[in-house]
């Protein structure tokens, strides 16, 4: 049942009143088809609601329910339905010509992290100064940092040049995304059986 279109209905409810509907009783059991004013006095003394489902049959479908606790349970899963949909952001990882290896190795380290998560990386290099006469080596920088995430990334853009700036995007393949994944719900569920009983 679609939350916007299941209906609550009350005694005042004009275009039911006086005609047949078809009953569904909170425990999911096929009533029959009785008047509304039955209906819904059958869910008054349940103590719940009486909901109109969206169909388009003849006579209207009615159930018994607890309406405020169904609401609940929709938006619940419209939370976790949205949580749980992949919204990768574009994440910036800036470089210099004159890099040393460890700071180097430390930025391919976020990259990776932030490859895995599903996000994007846009790759910056600038270049200061008299630094742009030897554009080659930053290329040369840029091309290592993107073959060494080869194994889990591929370039969607071609580096292209901003006045002292080259720049790319890079984005993680699929299948090392899933790989990713499983290799972390495996790891989560041995750290779940390896920890003490209590």
């Amino acid at each position: 049942m679609e939350l916007n279109r299941v209906k609550q209905l009350k005694s005042g409810d004009r275009f039911l009143r006086g005609h047949d509907v078809r009953l569904i009783d909170q425990n999911n059991a096929q009533v029959g088809i009785v008047t509304f004013e039955t209906a819904l006095a059958r869910a008054q003394q349940a103590g719940l609601d009486l909901v109109l489902v969206p169909s388009k049959s003849e006579p209207p479908v009615t159930r018994i329910m607890d309406f405020g606790k169904y609401q609940f349970e929709e938006a619940k899963r419209a939370r976790e339905a949205k949580k749980n949909l992949l919204q990768p952001k574009l994440k910036e990882v800036k470089l210099r010509p004159v890099i040393d290896d460890n700071d180097l190795n430390v930025k391919l380290k976020h990259a990776r992290e932030f490859l895995l998560h599903g996000d994007k990386v846009r790759l910056l290099l600038q270049f200061r100064g008299r630094e742009m006469s030897h554009q080659e080596i930053g290329m040369e920088i840029m091309n290592r940092f993107i073959k060494q995430l080869e194994d889990i990334a591929k370039q969607d853009s071609p580096v292209r040049q901003d006045r002292k700036t080259f720049s790319t995007t890079i984005s993680v393949r699929p299948e090392a995304r899933a790989a990713a994944k499983k290799e972390a719900q495996e790891q989560a569920s041995a750290t779940a059986v390896e920890a003490p009983q209590a």
